[in-house]
């Protein structure tokens, strides 16, 4: 829901870096492989229960998921990348979830289970449409140039790092939030199956 408006304003600050990485030789593919790397590094960093630190990981992996995306604009995005990146980011996001249930197992553990649950219902209904897009040619103008057809809901890119740092915050607060965004997760899959069916029908 706030994605469009976080890439109206970042994405004059992430070209202007971008074209330092550009001129640095550096790929988008790269950036995307070590934004990745960075981000897996918050796994043992919630095992410690090292918040701070866990964050900090959440933070650089974001800025580098948007700094892919401008490096491959200025370039020429490729097939490769918009498979990687998507596919990383669908392993990192579940991955701190994951973090939060080894950190606390005892308490955030059934929580976290059904914030993943929740995830797959918002991922593959992003996935499946963005097939059926792309067969039919659908694009969007909201987001610009994009890999993959992008359906929007209440609990996308935004809102979910969004929780991620106020649970890296308030990290006794996890279960709570989870089933809470949770709900929200599942709420944004109603309206994507509901949004794709008027579309494709």
């Amino acid at each position: 829901m706030l994605d469009k408006y976080f890439i109206k304003h970042l994405r004059d600050p992430l070209t202007k870096v971008a074209f330092l990485a550009v001129r640095a030789g550096i790929t988008a593919n790269q950036i995307t492989i070590l934004g990745f790397i960075i981000g897996m590094m918050s796994l043992p960093a919630l095992l410690y229960q090292r918040y701070e630190l866990a964050l900090l990981f959440i933070l650089l992996n974001r800025f580098m998921d948007g700094l892919d995306g401008a490096v491959a604009r200025l370039k020429q995005p490729t097939d490769l990348g918009g498979y990687l990146d998507i596919t990383l980011d669908f392993i990192f996001y579940s991955a701190v979830v994951f973090g939060f249930a080894l950190a606390d197992s005892s308490n955030n553990a059934i929580a976290a289970a059904f914030l993943i649950f929740s995830f797959m219902g918002t991922g593959s209904s992003f996935l499946a449409f963005a097939v059926m897009a792309e067969k039919r040619e659908i694009r969007s103008l909201d987001y610009g140039s994009k890999s993959l057809f992008y359906l929007g809901g209440l609990a996308e890119g935004g809102e979910t790092i969004g929780f991620y740092i106020f649970v890296c915050i308030f990290p006794s607060y996890f279960a709570i939030a989870a089933w809470l965004f949770g709900g929200i997760c599942w709420l944004t899959t109603c309206t994507r199956l509901y949004a794709g069916y008027r579309t494709l029908k």
